[in-house]
């Protein structure tokens, strides 16, 4: 409602709207009028009154026929308006009310009534606009729920995406940012890359159920996972019981290798404790690990629908050739790698190695555990 409430004062009789235009105004209301009901309808729809005081008793269209019109238009029946009449008339009072009117007032009428009965009625009008504003604001706070509630399912579906090869820290970050595109893209990086698998794996499959196969991934994986998220390693793929993690991308790291024989042994550790139980069954199952660290080219590969996060380089084949040398509980890694991690670990040369796909030779360490 406007700070000044405007009331439209509607009857064919030029005293009458003076006289209640002197009440009206000296009460602070800012008052327009009109002298029929055409002039009245088109008042109305114009300038929008905070309430009508309309006479009943007028030429060609009359007070009821106003009503009508009025409460019929859904943009202008909230408008409340009070009934003029003279006291032989209370009939047409009756039929003004059954047409929506909201109160009357008999000529002559006390002064003091009529202010009174404005106020009232302004009073509902200010309690019907609150409503409605209030019903307006809802309205657009529910679009923008539903904006935004679309909006988190898209981020939600994206981040789920990115969860599928990285660890949810890194995923996080990147799904907070919004850089994702940009973190994917192809490019070179010094990485340290470690690749494990199981010893027997293959043997075992051979002459177990695909049931008890199953059962010792499941828990082969659900063990080593939780793992490689606390040292924030990536993993690029699983590959039966084979794993390959990479440190320092896409988020770079001062300590690649630290973290990667740190989750090494902690992963030897972990399938001792499994390989224990399967023994029990009648199953033998080691554990190997290899460690490399040197440049890669790094990025999203795939098809739209099925996409990877892949490292590429001779690091990653150098550290999945250490592995498949590696004897259960060993973790073969390179020169490179034992001389970053010599203040932590406590590392036995084995000499250098021949290793498929290498044209010469490499000395090779294997990592005995941290020192104390």
């Amino acid at each position: 409602m406007r700070e000044r409430p405007l009331i439209l004062v509607v009857d064919d009789i030029e005293e009458n709207i003076e006289i209640v235009r002197v009440r009206l105004e000296a009460q602070g209301y800012e008052i327009a009028t009109a002298a029929n009901g055409r002039e009245a309808l088109e008042q109305t729809g114009r300038l929008r009154p905070d309430l009508i005081l309309l006479d009943i008793m007028m030429p060609e269209m009359d007070g009821i026929e106003v009503t009508k019109k009025i409460k019929s238009d859904e943009a202008l029946r909230a408008i409340p308006i009070i009934l003029l009449t003279a006291k032989s008339t209370i009939k047409d009072v009756v039929a003004g009310l059954d047409a929506g009117g909201d109160d009357y007032l008999t000529k002559p009428f006390e002064p003091a009534t009529l202010v009174a009965r404005v106020r009232s009625l302004l009073r509902i009008k200010t309690l019907y606009d609150t409503v409605q504003a209030q019903a307006a604001e809802l309205s657009i706070l529910n679009r923008d729920l539903e904006t935004r509630v679309e909006q988190q399912v898209q981020e939600l579906e994206r981040l789920r995406d990115l969860r599928r090869f990285l660890p949810p820290q890194v995923a996080d970050m990147i799904a907070s940012k919004g850089n994702n595109a940009e973190i994917l893209k192809h490019h070179r990086r010094e990485i340290v890359v470690l690749f494990c698998d199981l010893r027997g794996f293959t043997s075992f499959a051979e002459i177990a159920a695909p049931e008890e196969v199953m059962d010792l991934l499941k828990a082969y994986h659900s063990t080593l996972g939780p793992l490689i998220h606390a040292e924030q390693g990536t993993l690029e793929r699983f590959a039966g019981d084979g794993m390959m993690i990479f440190f320092n991308d896409p988020i770079p790291c001062p300590d690649p290798a630290a973290r990667a024989v740190r989750l090494a042994i902690a992963m030897r550790d972990s399938t001792q404790a499994l390989a224990r139980d399967w023994q029990l069954r009648g199953y033998s199952i080691g554990f190997g690990i290899g460690i490399s660290q040197g440049y890669a080219t790094l990025g999203r590969i795939g098809f739209e629908g099925r996409f990877d996060y892949a490292a590429i380089g001779t690091v990653t084949n150098v550290a999945a050739r250490l592995c498949s040398e590696a004897r259960d509980g060993q973790i073969l890694v390179t020169q490179r790698i034992a001389t970053e991690i010599d203040e932590m670990a406590v590392t036995t040369s084995l000499g250098d190695f021949h290793l498929k796909g290498l044209s010469r030779a490499i000395p090779i360490y294997n990592i005995e555990g941290l020192k104390d």
